[in-house]
């Protein structure tokens, strides 16, 4: 390729030259430069290598450490967004300074470790699916639509990227839009692979900045 349409920054984290551990090590962390990494990626797309850049899993605590000295604001945040991680406060954020929110997990993402899907085994969700005559994933993708940001989704199975192409002729109602306004959040992402101790530090931010009941 000759350049790529968008390119992001994965997540504000940096470590130590190497394979990946899991769970990261406290003494693998390193500061993550910010300006030194979105001066880069600024760089960039003047070189027209990447039409857009952007970042992924940032908060607005970490777009504060970036705004003030981007020439070129990030087009992109991709971030966990569904009906039970709704990122309402992030959502604000990115609209008043200009960046377009693109959600990834709509559907609440792949286990890795067994653990349950909030958004598949939602009973408010599948309430709203059975009442509509549609599927719990169709209610969740027409939920992340109406919210004006775009969404990554994948699926191996041919009826399934057609159910998923299926939302767009019918809408959410607003008894349906507050019950999914209450669901509780649950964020799959939350970082925690990153924690070390209370009173540690994410290997970009100190903790104080991550809040998995926050955006």
């Amino acid at each position: 390729m000759e350049y790529l349409d968008l390119y992001l920054i994965h997540m504000p984290v940096c470590q130590k030259p190497g394979p990946p551990v899991f769970p990261a090590r406290r003494e693998d962390a390193l500061p993550f430069d910010f300006k030194g990494v979105w001066q880069a990626m600024e760089e960039c797309q003047r070189l027209g290598l990447a039409r857009a850049i952007g970042v992924s899993n940032f908060t607005t605590k970490h777009l504060d450490k970036t705004l003030p000295f981007a020439t070129i604001t990030p087009a992109v945040n991709q971030v966990e967004l569904n009906p039970v991680c709704q990122q309402p406060k992030l959502r604000r954020y990115c609209a008043e300074k200009g960046i377009h929110v693109q959600a990834f997990s709509p559907l609440g993402g792949q286990s890795w470790t067994g653990e349950r899907n909030a958004v598949l085994e939602s009973q408010v969700l599948a309430e709203i699916a059975k009442a509509r005559g549609k599927t719990v994933a169709q209610v969740s993708l027409r939920w992340v639509y109406e919210q004006g940001v775009s969404l990554v989704v994948k699926t191996y199975k041919q009826e399934r990227l057609k159910e998923n192409l299926e939302i767009f002729d019918w809408e959410l109602t607003d008894e349906d839009r507050f019950k999914i306004s209450q669901i509780p959040h649950h964020k799959k992402l939350a970082g925690f692979a990153y924690i070390f101790k209370p009173e540690g530090e994410f290997t970009s931010v100190d903790i104080s900045e991550i809040n998995p009941e926050e955006d």
